[in-house]
């Protein structure tokens, strides 16, 4: 079964990085999208970024666009956002997730294995 296990999340001052890592298991990584989802307390889960099976289309949303990047390495089966100019209203409980389709989705619904996630904190 496909299991997926972000790391890398932690408390880091406004205007600071983080990368986040996506470890999966189970199954090959090139089978995948892979999409980057983040909740905050009261909130909806959003997705923040996503990267198709090859890594050659990007998407991202409009609050994190030219501060985040997602990326793949299938040989590893590991995926990654990095996280730049981070802001406070960045401080979320980020969720990695995959998905067997043509190609990824800021939505949830093409997504099938989710990941438990990383509790990312940016602090003024």
């Amino acid at each position: 079964q496909t299991q997926l296990v972000e790391s890398g999340g932690g408390l880091v001052q406004s205007g600071g990085s983080l990368t986040l890592s996506c470890q999966v298991s189970g199954a090959g990584l090139h089978w995948y999208v892979i999409g980057w989802f983040r909740q905050a307390p009261g909130r909806e889960r959003e997705g923040v970024a996503c990267i198709s099976r090859t890594g050659d289309n990007t998407k991202y949303a409009d609050s994190v666009n030219g501060r985040f990047a997602i990326s793949r390495d299938n040989d590893k089966n590991m995926a990654s956002l990095q996280m730049s100019t981070l802001k406070p209203e960045d401080t979320a409980n980020y969720y990695c997730a995959a998905g067997p389709a043509n190609d990824c989705s800021l939505s949830r619904m093409i997504y099938a294995y989710w990941g438990q996630g990383t509790q990312v904190t940016v602090s003024s």
